[in-house]
């Protein structure tokens, strides 16, 4: 399909828009948050552990999703026509996806970036276990007590409705299994730091989404 009269396709700028997005969310909702909240707090805010622990696992897997993800969409740019019709799901190759698909990223990418900020301090890359974080009950975690890890989940259906291939859908599952599993450390862990307040607050707000 011709996306404009000079013959740049589709397949055109799904390729510079994918590397293009992933890269920019890294740098402001890693890189820049990471930066902006250990000027106040005075310490680096990633806490993942790096022992041999389960837990410390789990980010290792992280960490290797991410990579792994990073690596794909630079494929994707330099050799598109190996790897977009690589394992590709035919039925979703149409344009009601693709665009349904930009824009989930794009929601998705504002919403983390808010949610981040709404966190203020008590934002990290894991489990702080040696500081009493506030619990942020305000703004977006009105609607989900994970609007973070929500929009994370929500920028991979995203990335998968624009190149729908069965590698990517593996990217939305692992993630997705991965991010649950550190869903349910956290909540273990704000419970015994929050006791009833924790409680109540799992009672009126959803772990993804209240859908009022």
């Amino acid at each position: 399909m011709k996306f404009v009269k000079n013959n740049f396709t589709m397949t055109d700028f799904i390729r510079f828009f994918i590397p293009l997005y992933f890269i920019f969310f890294f740098i402001v909702s890693f890189l820049g948050i990471s930066y902006k909240v250990a000027k106040q707090i005075g310490k680096n805010p990633n806490v993942l552990p790096k022992d041999g622990s389960a837990y410390a696992l789990v980010g290792l897997y992280f960490k290797l999703i991410l990579l792994s993800l990073l690596v794909y969409v630079m494929l994707l740019l330099f050799f598109p026509e190996d790897i977009f019709p690589a394992f590709k799901i035919n039925y979703m190759e149409n344009d009601i996806f693709k665009y349904t698909g930009f824009v989930l990223l794009i929601f998705a990418f504002i919403w983390v970036c808010i949610a981040q900020l709404q966190m203020k301090e008590s934002w990290r890359i894991g489990i702080d276990s040696e500081v009493k974080t506030e619990l942020i009950m305000r703004g977006l975690f009105r609607f989900s007590r994970n609007p973070i890890f929500l929009g994370m989940t929500i920028s991979l259906i995203g990335f998968f409705f624009v190149v729908p291939t069965v590698i990517v859908f593996a990217f939305l599952l692992i993630g997705s299994i991965l991010m649950q599993i550190q869903i349910r450390l956290e909540e273990e862990y704000l419970l015994k730091q929050h006791g009833e307040i924790y409680q109540a607050y799992k009672k009126r707000v959803k772990r993804m989404l209240n859908l009022y």
